[in-house]
């Protein structure tokens, strides 16, 4: 090892805080999402609930690179200690809220700590696990996320009804508080030989022109239609500050995404398939569970689990992808997995109307074995082409692809389905047309019991077709996805095992 951690000792509590320091960061929206109606009848704001997690996405999403860059400068324990304690801050502060508005802009101040979180504990994990190793440590580390998917829920809601919903923030506290301690004491990493002038400038410019892009993403379809002129100045705006951060970035000393980052073929192949997945991580997650519930039939519980089923396979598979990826190399385990993903994407296009619990729960596995054959190869695989004091940059670059894609399916495929229902509400029987509700009070209506049984029927088979478009949109994104790889080098350059 260069400027790796030296020591192998206490791995394991290394293992265990970085655990417990990403479930503060990966728990955190799904407890805050069962509690929204106890904080909006509390502080009222209904209209503006949507912005505690678009600011927290927001945030964290673009910080990240920069937070990648800074770990590279000052060591990687610095950053996250930072990270968590200003998480923490925004915690208590998120407890101690007073409106909607103020609970928003708390919930920045915890985004700007995970975004630290976010960027170095993979960073970390690369640092002190060898090649062999990685992959089960990533199969821990991505079962905090399956984990987070059962228990945030339980968590928020118990909080929710048999205290406060302020004591889901106030919860974060003692748990950081224990990760900072055993990361303080079991992390020992050498000094940075150097310290490189930091690309304030650039760091700025990537924060505007990330932020401006990410909200454009986030409001459009909703603050304005896609296809209108509101969509094409933003367009031209987005372009002006992409070229100017680029411009910026290529004449700085030490730039925060240094050119080497876009040059590389195979860093730009494996960012872009990252960009790919975790755009269509976000097809089930907005709408498996509302059609379970809708189309189906089941409660919200079932509903949850149907979707967390993909939470049980993704880490096993990221797991022993360590034994298929030294095999046959990093980009051709990916390929496997984009193909699984396919397979089961392509499943539920076959399923007919309207479906059942066990046909969604075995596509569910299906696809969260496919998305650990490619999550932990491309973030491996990268961290494996650079030394230590590029390490951060990579890993940051590759995680903020990866909520890039998550904003982007989110845009994509909620304006899929929007038109597709849309349309189908227009296009309905003379018979049916006047008793059919507007399109956004379909689920409200789908839950109903006292609703027309034609109508009912109706708006089950557009809520199916709507669903269905939506896949042939994850279809299409993984056939990209899949290109992309494709054309993505075999060999990446330091390592002989891509």
């Amino acid at each position: 090892m260069t400027n790796d951690v030296q020591s192998h000792k206490g791995r394991g509590w290394i293992l265990a805080a970085l655990m417990i320091t990403m479930a503060l960061a990966a728990m955190d929206n799904t407890i805050v999402a069962t509690a929204i109606p106890q904080i909006v009848g509390d502080l009222g704001g209904f209209s503006l609930f949507s912005w505690l997690f678009s600011i927290y996405l927001l945030i964290q999403t673009i910080t990240i690179p920069i937070y990648g860059k800074l770990a590279d400068i000052y060591g990687r324990k610095p950053i996250l200690i930072y990270g968590v304690i200003v998480f923490l801050l925004g915690s208590a502060a998120c407890a101690g809220a007073w409106d909607m508005i103020s609970l928003i802009v708390f919930r920045g101040l915890q985004a700007v700590g995970a975004g630290a979180i976010m960027a170095t504990v993979n960073t970390i994990a690369a640092d002190i696990y060898t090649l062999e190793e990685r992959a089960k440590i990533q199969g821990w580390l991505s079962s905090v996320w399956g984990v987070s998917a059962i228990m945030g829920p339980t968590i928020g809601g118990a909080l929710a009804d048999y205290a406060s919903w302020r004591w889901i923030f106030l919860i974060n506290i003692p748990v950081g508080i224990g990760s900072i301690i055993m990361i303080s004491i079991f992390l020992k990493e050498n000094k940075p030989i150097k310290y490189a002038k930091i690309d304030w400038l650039g760091a700025l410019a990537l924060l505007v022109t990330g932020g401006f892009i990410m909200f454009g993403l986030m409001q459009g379809g909703q603050s304005w239609e896609w296809i209108s002129y509101e969509t094409l100045i933003f367009t031209g705006i987005a372009a002006v500050l992409v070229y100017a951060t680029m411009k910026i970035e290529s004449r700085a000393e030490s730039p925060i995404l240094p050119r080497w980052v876009w040059r590389k073929r195979v860093l730009v192949g494996a960012n872009l398939a990252t960009i790919g997945m975790g755009c269509m991580t976000m097809g089930p997650n907005m709408f498996l569970p509302v059609f379970a519930q809708s189309v189906i039939g089941v409660g919200a519980i079932m509903a949850g689990f149907i979707l967390a089923s993909m939470s049980i396979t993704w880490p096993i598979s990221s797991s022993l992808s360590g034994k298929l990826y030294l095999q046959i190399g990093f980009r051709n385990t990916a390929l496997c997995g984009i193909s699984v993903v396919l397979i089961a994407v392509s499943s539920f296009l076959f399923m007919p109307y309207p479906g059942s619990v066990w046909t969604l729960v075995a596509i569910q596995l299906l696809m969260g074995a496919g998305f650990g054959l490619i999550s932990t190869p491309l973030m491996v695989g990268v961290q494996s082409t650079v030394d230590w004091g590029q390490r951060g940059v990579v890993t940051g670059a590759s995680m903020f692809s990866r909520y890039f894609g998550q904003s982007l399916g989110a845009a994509i495929f909620a304006a899929i389905f929007n038109s597709v229902l849309f349309d189908k509400m227009t296009e309905a029987p003379e018979n049916l047309l006047s008793a059919l509700p507007k399109v956004n009070e379909v689920v409200e209506v789908l839950q109903s019991a006292h609703s027309d049984d034609s109508v009912q029927n109706y708006l089950q088979h557009a809520f199916f077709d709507s669903t269905h478009t939506v896949y042939i949109g994850l279809l299409t994104v993984g056939l990209l996805t899949l290109i992309i790889l494709l054309l993505t080098p075999k060999h990446f350059g330091k390592i002989d095992t891509f």
